[in-house]
């Protein structure tokens, strides 16, 4: 998938795109590859979504369904990086849309944005309130913690706190344990399923395992059971996002016009396998659907692995687990603040001069870091009170994301002059990007339907009214605002010779 080499360097072709080099170019490809994998994070997102299937659709969804999910997201994947082989620089999807689109490209950057930046801060909270959920479960078997809303909460705080300290010390901090939590997730996956392979006395028939449907959505039409696999896809779709970090930290990686794209792609293959081999494992050793889908513990995973491998053991088995949440959530600041920093180095951000500073010492974008760990706590409040509110908060994430993916891949397909980078897709590059942008459509479409029955203000699903604040805010704020002053990308070199700062040499044309 390679072209021939382009002759320049990461901070002159970086030039070429109107930046000077900032942040620190210290992440090899494969802690480019790392950051997104933690940030998928298998361990994270499946385990704390599992009971979304075991509830809709059963293990036909969990097992099946993370695989044909997971082929039509690598589609996803693929189109993406081959934009960003062309484009390597930290503000990446708006950053393409703008540089992509023939018309309205100031609209294009500031609506994909807009959803990348809020669905960025939307699943950051999500995976550090799912880690929070994770490690209240095992203080509750490890040390007879009694788990409340309150304690959850403070858990959550003390969580990410923690990834905005870390993320503060410097990319070097950050790379570490980025490639230390690669390893923890692959060895993890392995020692689980090793465990659960060999200790339970009993399994479910594999037959069970990947074609057994079930259907505890409450509805109860013809075709019903069907639905509820629909809907059990989400468990999937949900996990397999935040891969564009490989894109957002592009400006900090060597090499980045092929291994920003490597990264992209490599952490959705990797994990659509080690993945499936997880799922398969666990649901392998369910003992008892239905106590362990509706577990005092809210976690339904770690209900399944007591079970199966008694008390000790499956508490080993869960710390593995809330671990692997702890670096895919401090990965997930990493990204957030990185495209952050980039939006406001392009002025779309209220206070943009604040959040677009860079540390000298660190290298890091400090200010962005702790603005995205406040926006993502205050998303994360109303779970004191209501954790429908939580949900429906959150729930933009996925719509969120996936429509700031897919942008530029529609606009890479309807602009006959895009010139592709080194890392390309050669002549599969329409079907794949065409694919791509039929599965966004669906299940934009499929995860705004209802996913219960009867539907109240408890069940309603709130993702169409989170998706549509959204638009609205922007659309409003663009209309009667930024359409005045936001131009789209800023290019800083230009900027600083404006003002007589030094600045990089110009690379040869």
């Amino acid at each position: 998938m390679s072209a021939d080499p382009v002759p320049s360097t990461d901070e002159e072709r970086l030039a070429q795109l109107g930046y000077q080099q900032e942040l620190h170019r210290r992440l090899s490809g494969f802690s480019n590859f790392a950051v997104s994998f933690s940030i998928i994070s298998i361990l994270a997102g499946a385990i704390t979504s599992y009971g979304i299937a075991m509830t809709a659709g059963g293990p036909l969804a969990i097992t099946i369904g993370w695989l044909f999910v997971g082929i039509m997201v690598t589609f996803v994947a693929l189109a993406m990086a081959e934009v960003c082989s062309a484009y390597p620089t930290a503000g990446a999807l708006y950053w393409w849309a703008a540089a992509l689109a023939k018309r309205n490209k100031a609209a294009w950057a500031w609506f994909v944005g807009w959803f990348n930046f809020l669905g960025e801060v939307a699943v950051t909270a999500a995976i550090d309130f799912g880690a929070a959920i994770t490690t209240s479960a095992f203080l509750g078997l490890a040390f007879d913690m009694e788990v409340t809303t309150g304690r959850t909460f403070l858990i959550f705080l003390v969580i990410i706190i923690a990834h905005g300290l870390l993320n503060t010390f410097g990319v070097n901090l950050v790379r570490l344990l980025s490639d230390v939590s690669a390893w923890w997730h692959l060895v993890g996956v392995a020692v689980i399923v090793g465990v659960l392979a060999v200790v339970p006395d009993d399994h479910k028939p594999l037959s069970e395992v990947f074609f057994e449907v079930q259907n505890a959505t409450g509805f109860t039409f013809s075709g019903a059971g069907a639905y509820a696999v629909l809907v059990g896809l989400l468990m999937a779709q949900y996990t397999y996002t935040g891969y564009d970090a490989s894109a957002h930290v592009a400006e900090e990686t060597h090499d980045a016009a092929r291994a920003a794209p490597r990264g992209i792609v490599m952490s959705v293959v990797v994990s659509v396998i080690a993945g499936f081999v997880l799922l398969v494992a666990i649901t392998w050793s369910i003992q008892d659907y239905e106590a362990e889908r509706t577990t005092d513990l809210g976690l339904p995973p770690a209900q399944i692995f007591i079970d199966a491998v008694g008390h000790d053991l499956g508490t080993f088995l869960l710390l593995i687990c809330m671990v692997a949440q702890w670096f895919c959530g401090m990965a997930s600041v990493t990204a957030n603040s990185r495209m952050a920093y980039a939006f406001a180095r392009d002025g779309a951000l209220p206070g943009s001069r604040l959040w677009k500073q860079v540390n000298p010492r660190t290298g890091t974008p400090t200010n962005s870091i702790w603005l995205c760990v406040t926006i993502s706590t205050i998303l994360v409040l109303p779970s004191l009170w209501n954790t429908t509110a939580y949900l429906a908060a959150t729930s933009i994430a996925v719509i969120g994301l996936y429509i700031a993916y897919v942008g530029p891949v529609l606009l890479r397909r309807l602009n006959p002059d895009f010139r592709p980078g080194p890392w390309h897709l050669g002549r599969w590059s329409a079907p794949i990007g065409w694919l791509a942008i039929v599965w966004v459509v669906l299940i934009c479409i499929l995860f705004v339907l209802p996913t219960a029955s009867p539907i109240t203000a408890s069940t309603f699903n709130y993702t169409i009214v989170a998706v549509a604040v959204v638009v609205g805010a922007a659309a409003i704020w663009w209309v009667v605002s930024a359409r005045k002053w936001f131009t789209g990308p800023k290019q800083n070199l230009i900027e600083k010779a404006a003002h007589g700062e030094q600045t990089m040499p110009a690379p040869p044309e």
